[in-house]
């Protein structure tokens, strides 16, 4: 299994990538990192996208799990497990890139998520989720 700086380098790996980091939103800390930085301070970055992160994973409406008539999910997964981010990823847009935000879960209570800085005209954001959400899966923290 894959720790940060093979899993980094796997995010860099993919069409488009211009940077990658591991973050963990209490903090605001990058635990790793790879590639340019939006602003060119990766710390800086991390703290700004750690705040995301809180806010998506801390509000409740944004964090709420589907659930259908009756309350019954929409799923199979039956909602979060109480070790699971209650948000999977965040994804962010802007005229020439995208951030992709994929929060890790673990056997503990996780609070890291992995940043992608996809350029948006060589990119495949769909491809890019896809692979990100795999790594993150593998991601051995420790």
């Amino acid at each position: 299994m894959p720790g940060i700086d093979e899993s980094l380098l796997d995010a860099m790996r993919l069409q488009g990538a211009r940077g990658a980091s591991v973050v963990d939103w209490i903090s605001g800390l990058a635990l790793g990192a790879v590639g340019d930085a939006p602003g060119g301070d990766v710390e800086a970055t991390a703290a700004e996208t750690a705040e995301l992160a809180r806010l998506a994973t801390e509000s409740g409406a944004l964090a709420l799990t589907g659930k259908g008539p009756g309350g019954v999910p929409d799923d199979d997964s039956g909602g979060p497990s109480g070790k699971e981010p209650p948000v999977q990823d965040l994804i962010i847009t802007n005229a020439d890139s995208y951030h992709l935000l994929r929060f890790v879960t673990t056997t503990f209570d996780s609070t890291v998520f992995v940043h992608l800085w996809l350029d948006r005209d060589e990119g495949n954001l769909a491809l890019a989720r896809i692979r990100l959400a795999e790594m993150a899966d593998r991601l051995v923290l420790g």
